[in-house]
């Protein structure tokens, strides 16, 4: 899933996915991740950067087998992502409105901001608690937009170039629904799908998709990258994928 977190692993073909880590890499990191278990903040910092770095080069998901600081994972989708910075990162919001919008990261930092303090969940299993996250409310953005009343979803597109989502209208407007452009009281690093990701917080994470970009008004649900892949599309923690985990909300 396009996530930190990626849940899941990439099912595209190897040709497809660029060059995965080499082995003597792999098996070192194997050792950091042990070590960073124990280690100081200061070393564990520097190892979830080298493990982010790792992933960017690694989507056969191999990195994602190790531990890093939070207990997030990571994983990608796509054989490799470009970076975005606040002179490069557009968000434009789009489809059934009246008024079509393209916000830069200024802009987005300049809305009132929401912080929300969750379980993340992942639909693998792991649970990270008491993740706060940071950013302008969903419902905000479709507000000023000015949704037409044909309008019955959202559909979610990523700068990865692969990855999709999609909410219904009213699970937009959901209050723990955010743009986010902080994660753990810091800005979103590109690991964890900076500078701008989705948060839907009751969700399981896969759902909130990394490197958001495009936020189109729909008038019918489209099924996401994962939703095309057997998960479901309606992803209420506890309530969904065959999973009874404790809801985070």
């Amino acid at each position: 899933m396009n996530e930190d977190v990626h849940e899941g692993v990439n099912d595209e073909p190897l040709q497809q996915r660029g060059t995965p880590v080499g082995r003597r890499v792999f098996l070192g990191t194997l050792g950091l991740g042990a070590l960073g278990v124990v280690a100081a903040p200061q070393l564990q910092r520097g190892l979830d950067g080298f493990l982010g770095g790792a992933a960017d080069k690694d989507p056969t998901g191999l990195t994602g087998l190790l531990p890093n600081g939070g207990g997030f994972r990571y994983y990608s989708v796509a054989s490799s992502v470009p970076r975005k910075n606040a002179g490069t990162y557009r968000l434009k919001v789009d489809g059934l409105v009246d008024r079509p919008t393209t916000y830069t990261l200024a802009d987005l930092k300049a809305l009132p901001q929401t912080r929300l303090v969750r379980d993340v969940q992942c639909v693998t299993g792991w649970r990270v608690p008491d993740t706060p996250f940071e950013g302008v409310r969903l419902s905000r953005l479709l507000d000023a937009a000015r949704v037409r009343p044909t309008a019955k979803a959202i559909r979610f597109t990523c700068f990865d170039g692969t990855y999709t989502e999609s909410l219904t209208l009213d699970q937009a407007r959901r209050a723990d629904v955010l743009v986010a452009l902080r994660m753990q009281d810091k800005d979103l690093g590109h690991s964890h799908g900076g500078p701008v990701r989705l948060y839907v917080a009751p969700m399981y994470f896969y759902k909130s998709a990394k490197w958001l970009s495009g936020i189109t008004v729909t008038d019918e649900v489209r099924p996401g990258y994962w939703e095309e892949r057997g998960y479901d599309i309606d992803a209420w923690v506890g309530r969904s994928n065959g999973r009874d985990d404790e809801p985070t909300t």
